[in-house]
């Protein structure tokens, strides 16, 4: 963990000083990702739209014949929903409960209207490899919100800290549906609030992810998420390091 985590940090810092030279080298990657985000994120919750599907509806407003359209609101929820994501992480001020609440009302703006950014009104459960788990009831969710808001208005903005309010935001599962997607909308808030790229849980980590998530202790959620943010690091170099102006010519260089 010590070795991912100096990579990241070593990423991170060279990621920073090419930003400033190529601050157009991200535009259509942020683009893309976000869409990937979108689709990972529906993805893990039983959402039906693949990839491509995803970015037709997104982009073109295309109906999918065959899928369900409360898939297709779904999408168009949560891109809103980053997109907003990114504004609000330039605003740079503390986050505060009513933001959480908001990511939220976004996220199922379309899809579940009625409980949009609503606490919740009745039990929520999940099935687990240790049986069935009963999140706090609604009459405790109210304090509790108050209790994490107070705690994350203060923390730095970290790889750490994004990943914590994702695992405590979980765990009191403050709304009928959508915490899953609300708790990964506010990890990636506040990586960007802290210069890191958002991050994308893919389908194919979803039972690692699940599995995680239930563990009493956070080390193996952790370490999927950092896995996950050097990947990412990875590609936003990469994309970055395109976008730099080419070395001019050595012929040019001597006659400098």
């Amino acid at each position: 963990m010590d070795t991912l985590l100096a990579r990241i940090a070593e990423k991170k810092a060279e990621l920073d000083r090419l930003r400033p030279l190529a601050p157009r080298g991200l535009t259509n990657l942020e683009h893309v990702h976000d869409l990937e985000i979108t689709y990972t994120s529906n993805a893990i919750e039983g959402n039906t739209l693949t990839a491509s599907e995803t970015m037709l509806v997104i982009e073109q407003g295309i109906t999918i014949g065959g899928k369900p359209l409360r898939d297709h609101m779904e999408a168009i929820d949560h891109f809103e929903a980053i997109r907003y994501v990114r504004a609000l992480a330039r605003r740079g001020t503390p986050l505060t409960e009513m933001d959480v609440r908001a990511l939220h009302g976004l996220a199922m703006k379309r899809s579940g209207p009625d409980i949009a950014g609503r606490y919740a009104d009745q039990g929520r459960f999940v099935l687990t490899d240790a049986g069935r788990h009963a999140f706090p009831p609604p009459a405790e969710v109210p304090a509790s919100m108050g209790d994490f808001a107070a705690w994350l208005s203060p923390a730095p903005d970290m790889p750490a800290t994004a990943f914590a309010a994702h695992r405590r935001l979980a765990n009191i599962h403050p709304f009928n549906d959508g915490n899953g997607r609300t708790a990964r909308l506010l990890m990636n808030l506040v990586l960007l609030r802290g210069g890191y790229p958002p991050i994308a849980v893919r389908p194919e980590d979803r039972r690692a992810y699940i599995g995680a998530l239930q563990q009493p202790q956070p080390e193996r959620f952790d370490r999927l998420l950092y896995a996950r943010l050097d990947s990412t690091l990875d590609e936003y170099l990469s994309a970055l390091k395109q976008a730099l102006p080419a070395p001019a010519p050595k012929e040019e260089q001597r006659n400098r």
